[in-house]
């Protein structure tokens, strides 16, 4: 039985819906948390419904805050209960998105997942491994899950923009080329990527400008 994920919701500037961005928030924070990039993204992606769904988790001691699944090095979890949370999150996330088509009326080709720290990794496991191709992935400053299972479990090869801070103390900006690497080796073609210079872990204007084009063109508006 999955969970359903309470949604944060920005509808196109034209008023007529013919693409989404999903957004995938980081650990501690909920959907309201990346709802704000739609300000800027908007008026470049008109036809575009934004959509950012609260992770499934409430993190305990963390009012507001909520997790994809747990990490052990933060909450002191298991390796066991985080792989357990993260496949449930995935159950939860693929439930969503088939609803988000269906209730939008919306193909694969037409939906982008865009992820930030653990949003990414969630964006980045889930993406691969859904039968029909999303648009594309934006994974800021996150990290690829698994990547030695990937070229045995990926089904659809989307294309993929890795955008990373260098100055990223949280997840280290080599987490960027280990994951270009796993997901060229498993036959990925369209894979991109941008290091935000002097950027922690966070958004900076050039790699949102980055990712705007990419969207745009894998959306097929530029």
């Amino acid at each position: 039985m999955t969970r359903v994920l309470n949604t944060q919701r920005r509808e196109p500037v034209s008023g007529d819906t013919r693409s989404a961005v999903i957004f995938l928030h980081g650990y501690g924070a909920n959907g309201a948390d990346l709802m704000g990039l739609a300000d800027p993204l908007a008026e470049h992606l008109p036809d575009t419904l934004f959509l950012s769904p609260d992770a499934p988790e409430e993190i305990p001691g963390m009012p507001m805050g909520r997790q994809w699944f747990p990490i052990p090095w933060i909450d002191n979890s298991s390796e066991e209960e985080s792989e357990r949370g993260m496949r449930a999150a995935v159950d939860d996330l693929n439930a969503f998105l088939d609803a988000v088509m269906v209730d939008e009326d919306l193909l694969p080709e037409q939906v982008v997942l865009f992820g930030f720290s653990q949003g990414s990794m969630m964006s980045l496991h889930v993406g691969p491994r859904r039968e029909d191709e999303l648009a594309g992935i934006v994974a800021f400053s996150g990290r690829l899950l698994s990547p030695d299972l990937l070229e045995d479990e990926v089904v659809s090869m989307p294309p993929i923009l890795l955008v990373h801070g260098d100055q990223d103390d949280v997840v280290p900006v080599q987490s960027l080329p280990e994951a270009a690497e796993a997901l060229q080796k498993a036959g990925f073609k369209d894979v991109y990527a941008h290091i935000m210079k002097g950027t922690a872990h966070g958004i900076a204007p050039d790699g949102l400008s980055v990712a705007l084009a990419f969207m745009r063109d894998k959306l097929h508006l530029g």
